[in-house]
């Protein structure tokens, strides 16, 4: 169905309309971007979830995507291929970057919106030898059942709306995403929050019970307090690359800081672990934070 309400056969590349569509968790929106002939963001509700350029999928418009991207960089030599668990699908951006950095890179997306998952299949697919397989499933129930050290980078991006669902903010899931992450590996989360960091710290209290070493990526503005916004997590069993991290993040056109060590500690000022049973999803983000018209 087309943004008019009527069925139309073509694809986004054909028509350069929006694609409006009910999905299993709201009303998804594909908005071509008029400066890139083959670029699309999704929304959700209004909530932006992926934003992908199918002639260039190096191009990572969201900050805290290019974040992420910095630590998956990281993660191994240049080219090395990866086998990466997305948990959270999306429009498949970040298996569309790891992809075309790393070529022979197994990957699974898992995506709980079975409408969304047909939608990106239908207009926006990955090229085959992508090497993307995409689950229909809960990323909760996912990991659980994963196999032990089955990944080298696990990436969480969930978001119910443009909140984390607290099932995926405990211990208990915690210790499964270490649990499948090999060791040299990396678990990367997309958080978000704002001073006083009720729900950030108490989640980096969480990942640091169940991985030896963690920083934290975010603006400066974010970690003094000054607004709302995202914060990348990076964990991993052994040393992090802190250094490349931190240069990567600096370099950027929206730079940002790596908090660690006693730095880090101090941001976490005695919060404790979050079990199932406390566990909650992450702040409702001011209106407009993470919303586009």
């Amino acid at each position: 169905m087309d943004a008019t309400g009527a069925d139309d056969p073509r694809t986004p590349e054909d028509t350069r309309t929006p694609v409006i569509r009910e999905v299993d968790f709201g009303t998804a929106r594909l908005l071509p971007d008029v400066d890139r002939p083959r670029a699309w963001l999704l929304t959700v509700d209004g909530a932006p979830q992926s934003y992908v350029d199918l002639d260039d999928p190096g191009h990572l418009e969201f900050e805290y995507v290019r974040r992420l991207a910095f630590a998956l960089d990281a993660a191994a030599a240049p080219g090395r291929p990866l086998d990466v668990a997305h948990l959270g699908g999306g429009a498949l951006c970040l298996p569309r970057y790891v992809a075309a950095t790393r070529p022979g890179s197994r990957q699974h997306a898992v995506e709980a919106d079975g409408g969304l998952l047909r939608l990106v299949a239908e207009h926006l697919p990955p090229v085959a030898a992508a090497g993307v397989t995409t689950h229909h499933a809960d990323a909760r129930d996912w990991i659980e059942r994963a196999p032990d050290a089955g990944a080298d980078v696990v990436v969480a991006d969930v978001f119910g709306g443009s909140r984390v669902p607290a099932r995926l903010t405990s211990l208990e899931y915690a210790r499964h995403a270490a649990r499948v992450v090999r060791p040299g590996g990396l678990y990367l989360a997309n958080l978000a929050d704002a001073a006083p960091f009720d729900f950030l710290r108490p989640q980096i209290a969480t990942v640091s019970a169940v991985f030896a070493h963690v920083c934290l990526i975010a603006e400066p503005a974010v970690l003094r307090g000054r607004r709302f916004g995202n914060a990348v997590l990076v964990a991993g069993h052994e040393e992090l690359p802190i250094a490349e991290l931190a240069r990567r993040a600096a370099a950027d056109v929206f730079p940002a800081r790596v908090e660690h060590g006693a730095a880090l500690g101090r941001l976490v000022a005695g919060a404790r672990p979050v079990a199932d049973e406390a566990a909650v999803a992450s702040p409702e983000p001011p209106r407009g934070a993470f919303r586009v018209g």
